[in-house]
């Protein structure tokens, strides 16, 4: 399903899917808003005949439902080797404090592997027993402030909290408060390297950043469904950008996820190649071996019949729209064999690059509101 609304553009130029720094710290120039002309238009020939995959919908919903396993081995094959998650979860609250209208906590989440991951919790007033909870990923660049405290387009803090809605914000591994962590610490205060760091010794040891990354991401559920204000059966993970490829992953690969809203970063890998836009995405962001088998309708796909919200804009040079259409055709397609098609909305805004508007986080609210109170 895709709707497009009218709207008045916004520049965020910045905030690309993992390939531009924020404003204060930009040391390259990305374009924030793309013109998107015709597919494989200056692509050279090599790169056209690539062998990319095409992956047919199952006319059933039983054949479908037999697909799902090898699709989530595959995808676990070219993520790499992830390390068993902590069967004995270990956390520590560092800080507490009171502000108006919810409670925040500083808390670290031992990962049981290479590092902690620093976390915050945000605990609105006046809950009545367990209440639904959303993990909110943070964009490239970023950090775990950003959807909860910053002057960031990303924040959302609001909306939710008056929701009743309990937060998990994380530092991903090359951001925030781990950055000078990784296998140079201290000499590595930069992101870029960090990042490139982490993902060269990853492949060293047969693993993947972006596998490491998603694998803090489910090491965060286990914490928010280790929460006694938290109803485990309604949680529930948004991002922009780099936090919504992660939210969008994470379901495909974790079921406990209930419902998922990305921001930007709706997209095919074959369109990214037809219209010369992979620079928009950061190295962590490559999978190996996945094109081998299927672009991302078969992670996406996963996913259904939960609840899923795309919310992009058709001038976003992480998105390219005809690839965005083929999703909402394919996707389409799978949530109908559930016959829940009104558990997945795509929405494109015309002449909205790569940003979080006021109008998208309103369609996000009420997305949670509507599944997952």
């Amino acid at each position: 399903m895709s709707i497009y609304l009218a709207l008045p553009a916004v520049f965020a130029s910045a905030w690309l899917c993992g390939a531009a720094q924020s404003p204060a710290k930009a040391r390259l120039k990305w374009e924030g808003r793309v013109k998107y002309g015709p597919a494989w238009e200056g692509v050279p020939d090599p790169y056209r005949k690539l062998p990319f995959p095409e992956m047919p919908i199952p006319a059933t919903r039983a054949a479908w439902e037999g697909r799902r396993p090898e699709i989530r081995k595959i995808l676990r094959e070219c993520l790499g080797e992830m390390p068993p998650r902590p069967e004995r979860l270990r956390s520590k609250v560092l800080e507490r404090q009171k502000r108006s209208g919810y409670t925040v906590e500083k808390v670290e989440i031992d990962n049981g592997f290479d590092t902690v991951i620093p976390s915050y919790l945000v605990i609105p007033d006046g809950l009545h027993g367990p209440a639904p909870a959303i993990l909110l990923l943070h964009w490239h660049s970023g950090d775990k402030a950003g959807p909860l405290f910053s002057d960031q387009v990303q924040n959302v803090l609001e909306p939710l909290v008056k929701r009743g809605f309990i937060l998990l914000s994380i530092d991903s591994y090359f951001n925030g408060e781990r950055l000078g962590t990784g296998p140079a610490g201290k000499a590595e205060d930069n992101i870029d390297n960090q990042r490139d760091s982490l993902f060269k010794l990853d492949l060293w040891f047969g693993r993947t950043l972006m596998g490491m990354m998603l694998r803090d991401d489910m090491i965060a559920i286990d914490y928010l469904a280790s929460r006694p204000e938290v109803d485990s059966k309604r949680i529930g993970a948004s991002g922009m950008s780099m936090g919504s490829t992660g939210a969008w992953w994470l379901g495909a690969l974790d079921e406990r996820v209930k419902a998922v809203v990305g921001v930007a970063c709706f997209m095919r890998y074959r369109e990214l190649v037809a219209h010369g836009q992979l620079r928009a995405h950061a190295i962590y962001f490559f999978i190996p071996g996945i094109l081998k088998h299927f672009d991302t309708e078969a992670v996406l796909g996963l996913l259904a019949p939960r609840p899923f919200l795309a919310l992009t804009g058709d001038s976003d040079p992480t998105s390219p729209p005809d690839g965005i259409r083929i999703l909402e055709r394919k996707l389409g397609a799978i949530y109908d064999l559930y016959g829940a098609r009104e558990k997945f909305r795509s929405v494109v805004y015309p002449g909205v690059d790569h940003t979080y508007t006021p109008e998208m986080k309103s369609e996000m609210a009420a997305w949670f509101e509507r599944w997952l109170r």
